[in-house]
């Protein structure tokens, strides 16, 4: 349960753009089902307008993925996946692929290390970048995700170029647009949460040579040696591997999921919402409090944390062999 070996040339910001976005597809398509109940869960109790006289009731995450199988089929687990691949594509390549990239402009000249500030910066930089360029496919995606079918199997949209047509031709362009604000709040968090995180825990456990063997020792490195601090950029180091990886990531998922969820819930309500539901945001916030109190801000929290959760583990561990294999694939692109 090692994979690859890191190689001894660090991959370029190509490598890293293109394996960030292929492996947060890949997480997208073994946890979107749980992403779908998530945002159920989430705008469950949202007053309605126009008001709708059924309403189907979401108990916990098992039961919300049951009820949508025995309701609207299997299908409906993944609905809205193709904006989601789209989304995971532009928004992951963008805020994960480019993020040491940016962390090194933020990095004062000469220094030893990067700071905690600096890594704050590049990840909410990055985050902000990647939500004003993506932010149409989140619209569409959260849409199709809470869209549920009527008895007669009528949805809001046909498929996603329908989807995206709809909404601009109904609510103008800056309909796909809509919640670009508290989008862009949610995923600075979520990258500070997700990639700060991972990058602080990654390099303590590199430096502490916590994931190589007995005594603190792996293949070729002598007792004692000085390991070399990495965080997303591979280096030659014994204990970057993928049990490092896996911790890494599980922790960042749960950081991630704790700082982030309150604007989570408040950014698929108001993406979702239809004209004139709510004003902005801050109304879209306030029904939420008044209606649920603040325990209303953690809806959803159990599927988050295991989406968010499982779709960190699966993508970090696939982002840094991803690099690794393309690197070694292609030398001379590095």
């Amino acid at each position: 349960m090692v994979g690859l070996k890191p190689p001894e040339v660090p991959p370029t910001a190509a490598v890293k753009f293109f394996s960030a976005g292929t492996a947060a597809c890949v997480a997208d398509l073994c946890t979107f089902p749980l992403d779908t109940a998530k945002v159920r869960l989430q705008i469950q109790g949202e007053v309605r307008i126009p008001r709708t006289s059924s309403t189907v009731e979401y108990r916990g995450v098992l039961g919300t993925l049951s009820t949508m199988v025995r309701t609207e089929g299997p299908r409906s687990l993944y609905s809205g996946l193709a904006a989601g691949l789209q989304r995971q594509m532009s928004f992951a390549s963008i805020r994960i692929g480019l993020y040491d990239s940016v962390k090194q402009l933020y990095t004062p000249k000469g220094a030893e290390s990067t700071g905690l500030a600096a890594r704050l910066l590049a990840g909410c930089t990055t985050g902000a970048v990647a939500v004003t360029c993506a932010q149409p496919t989140d619209v569409v995606k959260v849409r199709f995700q809470a869209n549920v079918a009527t008895p007669d199997g009528a949805r809001r949209y046909s498929g996603t170029v329908d989807a995206y047509r709809t909404i601009a031709r109904e609510e103008g362009v800056r309909g796909l647009w809509r919640g670009t604000l508290p989008n862009i709040a949610r995923n600075a968090i979520v990258n500070c949460g997700e990639l700060v995180t991972y990058d602080l825990i990654k390099d303590a456990l590199l430096r502490a040579q916590l994931m190589t063997g007995e005594d603190g020792v792996g293949p070729g490195t002598q007792p004692g040696a000085v390991p070399v601090p990495t965080a997303l950029t591979p280096r030659l180091c014994p204990a970057d591997n993928v049990p490092c990886h896996f911790v890494a990531a599980f922790g960042a998922g749960f950081c991630a999921t704790v700082v982030a969820s309150p604007v989570d819930v408040v950014k698929t309500r108001y993406m979702n919402a239809g004209p004139g539901q709510y004003r902005n945001v801050l109304s879209c916030l306030l029904a939420l409090l008044m209606q649920d109190g603040v325990t209303g801000l953690y809806k959803g929290f159990v599927p988050s944390f295991l989406r968010l959760g499982s779709w960190n583990i699966v993508m970090f561990t696939s982002y840094e062999q991803l690099q690794r294999a393309v690197t070694l694939a292609w030398p001379a692109q590095s």
